[in-house]
């Protein structure tokens, strides 16, 4: 089982998109740009309150820490994919019996 990593909006995006769903509403902006109702609806709450859309929980990264956790998420597919081959080794060394 793959974990599910959260996708992340630039600033920018949010602010686009919750200017495309004043002009075409909430839904259709959501189905146009790929993205929940519901995360859209949070967007335009917090631009409506007048707060930035940053987080303030986001920090940079730096370049070693995303080539490790690259690096990482690399090692998980590599390590599923030798269990997969292993399977299917045992499977066609039973079957050539």
């Amino acid at each position: 089982m793959q974990k599910v990593s959260r996708r992340r909006f630039t600033d920018d995006f949010r602010s686009q998109a919750v200017a495309l769903s004043e002009s075409i509403g909430r839904t259709a902006a959501a189905r146009k740009l790929g993205i929940s109702v519901k995360s859209l609806a949070n967007w335009v709450a917090t631009a409506r309150q007048g707060k930035p859309m940053s987080s303030a929980k986001r920090r940079d990264v730096s370049e070693m820490e995303s080539e490790n956790s690259r690096l990482r998420a690399e090692n998980a597919a590599l390590k599923i994919e030798r269990e997969i081959l292993k399977k299917a080794a045992v499977f066609f060394a039973k079957e050539s019996r």
